[in-house]
């Protein structure tokens, strides 16, 4: 179990995100702090003053995870990437993605120019950011422009040269007038080359000239403009302060890293997508002493990719391994193009690399045994599972539930569990479309094929969660639901494990179905225990489905949905038998009873109820 005090007691002083996660591992919470351990430890004092709306939350909280970063601006701005990545149920949610101001240069033109954008664009400008600081970065653009004196206008440069006189800014010396040929081309980028260079982190030249002339105006009592530049001169510390946690390049990259004490190591992966880092995970490997981070770092990519559906277009490593080159093939091989796997020398992405770094170390010093106990039950049920079937694996497994209420509004539900977590972006809902009445073998054959046929049909969706088949299907019954889904895969020509997850009369899972045989399984193992959330998450979305399809349309009638059962029919028999359940349970003999009800009308109601009951 996760103790939140003992947890508290392991963190660090140091700015960061911290996750907050209910007890079906849902993240229900992301925030920034400045100091993770002053931060986190509010929400559980007693007397904390947080408001309704995080108090319920607290309530709500079953673990929490963190991320350390070097700055509170990558703290601030992981938070926003991890929030419109997750939506958690207690952020406020932003409604688009202008969230933080970029400094652009466009390279690509013979005279480039420099604004400040809100987007980043897949072109051949430059793009710097994001910064938390709009009126700092509006400092800085205006400062730079009158220091490397860059056009701001939108001509067509060289085809516009000489059409138009110089604007006010060549007036006031805030631009060499390119627009007019009276500089060079060579000579204006050489002006680019140097707010480059500033843009890149060099900003000691421009400090040490405003800090100069700060003093001077100060000497010389003009206080007004000494306090400009005092101004000036935070803006530029602000934009110095750099940030790795959004890439320019806005391309796919994971971030490899391992920390190694004795037997012990952990390896930290940082997924970026579209150039925003939006989640990590860690993994605590067993090791043989004298092991190098090379061979470990080596061996983990091999088992990590293996295993995983996406192939990103980079990989960064903290250190050179013997088999990189190869490495690389294989994974070009998975992936179909081109993957660089690589260890980054300089810049934002060595930085990554080391605070993927500093993470792996933080969670192997102060999270080893509950990463342990998260193995076992994560990995380590998911290999108990694996075993008692005899299957080489169970890394993907899919669970399916029908629901409903005497047959009215049926639906389906696909949970997904990934090596022993839930991986909720791929679960899937299904509203019964072409089943009438309470079938659930019949409802249960078009949620399966509806969802293995859209696999089948549309495997360029790489993002829709039905384009990687699992490696085990799990379904909330015995023979009967088992036997509907071998038929489907069969129809399909697909060749896929089906156990069936076998409840005793009390409702609580008692083994497990597989090759018609049902076998028993150690209720205190942490694979049955696996099974038992897998079977109750897949009841519980496709109740919250049902649920809310009810509320949308509690005034329809059951009865409604029987073919020659009108409003006088149905209020007769409702009015005699007071209830669907009493209405299920009667024979046609007993339908035909009721004045208004003839031989074809009764047999339409118990058909209704009842097709379907005698399959296997």
């Amino acid at each position: 179990m996760f103790d939140i005090e003992e947890e508290l007691k392991k963190l660090p002083g140091k700015p960061g995100v911290y996750i907050m996660h209910d007890e079906r591992d849902t993240i229900i919470y992301v925030g920034k702090a400045i100091s993770l351990k002053n931060r986190v430890r509010q929400y559980f004092q007693s007397s904390r003053n947080l408001g309704i709306k995080k108090e319920q939350m607290v309530e709500q909280i079953a673990r929490f995870e963190y991320i350390v970063t070097d700055s509170e601006l990558e703290a601030l701005v992981l938070e926003c990437n991890l929030i419109k990545e997750h939506r958690p149920k207690y952020n406020t949610m932003l409604k688009d993605d202008k969230t933080y101001p970029f400094i652009k240069v466009s390279v690509g033109e013979d005279y480039p120019r420099i604004s400040i954008v809100r987007q980043m664009k897949k072109d051949k400008s430059k793009y710097y950011g994001p910064y938390t600081s709009g009126i700092a970065v509006k400092d800085v653009v205006e400062l730079a422009r009158k220091l490397y004196r860059l056009r701001s206008c939108s001509r067509n440069l060289p085809k516009d040269i000489g059409k138009e006189r110089p604007c006010l800014y060549y007036q006031i010396h805030q631009c060499d007038a390119p627009c007019q040929g009276y500089i060079t081309r060579e000579n204006y980028r050489k002006n680019v080359d140097r707010l480059l260079d500033f843009l890149n982190g060099n900003h000691k030249e421009m400090l040490e000239e405003l800090k100069e002339k700060m003093q001077n105006a100060s000497e010389e009592l003009r206080f007004e403009e000494a306090a400009q530049y005092r101004d000036l001169i935070q803006s530029v510390q602000r934009i110095g302060e750099r940030q790795k946690i959004t890439d320019q390049h806005g391309e796919d990259k994971d971030v490899v890293a391992v920390a190694q004490d004795g037997e012990d190591a952990v390896a930290q992966v940082f997924f970026v997508r579209s150039g925003k880092l939006i989640g990590r995970d860690h993994f605590f490997l067993h090791v043989a002493k004298g092991d190098s981070h090379a061979a470990i770092l080596s061996s983990f990519l091999k088992q990590f990719y293996s295993g995983t559906p996406f192939i990103p277009k980079e990989i960064m490593l903290q250190e050179e391994i013997e088999d990189r080159e190869v490495i690389a093939q294989w994974l070009e091989g998975k992936k179909g193009k081109k993957v660089s796997v690589h260890v980054p020398k300089k810049g934002t992405k060595e930085k990554l690399v080391e605070l993927a770094m500093q993470n792996a170390e933080l969670v192997l010093s102060q999270d080893r045994e509950r990463i342990k106990r998260e193995e076992g039950r994560t990995i380590g049920a998911v290999k108990e599972i694996a075993e008692l079937l005899g299957l080489p694996g169970a890394e993907r497994m899919e669970a399916y539930d029908i629901s409903n209420i005497s047959g009215f509004q049926s639906v389906g539900s696909m949970v997904v569990y990934e090596k022993g977590k839930p991986k909720k972006s791929d679960y899937r809902k299904f509203r019964i479309k072409t089943v009438k009445g309470a079938n659930d073998y019949a409802s249960m054959e078009e949620v399966l094929t509806r969802r293995f046929v859209h696999g089948q049909e549309n495997p360029e969706e790489t993002d829709c969660g039905f384009t990687r088949f699992p490696d085990l299907i799990l379904m909330d019954g015995g023979r009967g639901q088992v036997n509907i889904a071998l038929q489907v895969l069969e129809k399909l020509k697909l060749s896929i494990p089906v156990c069936g997850m076998v409840k005793d009369d009390r409702h609580r899972t008692r083994g497990l179905y597989y090759k018609n045989c049902e076998i028993p399984i150690d209720r205190n193992s942490e694979g049955f225990k696996l099974i038992t959330r897998i079977q109750d998450e897949a009841h519980r979305f496709a109740i919250e489905y049902h649920r809310s399809l009810r509320s949308k349309g509690q005034v329809h009638s059951i009865l409604d949905d029987i073919p020659g059962i009108g409003p006088a029919r149905r209020k007769a028999l409702m009015k005699h038998f007071m209830g669907a359940d009493n209405i299920r349970q009667a024979d046609v003999e007993e339908l035909k009873q009721i004045p208004s009800m003839n031989e074809k009308a009764a047999r339409a109601v118990f058909e209704f109820f009842h097709e379907g009951e005698n399959m296997e």
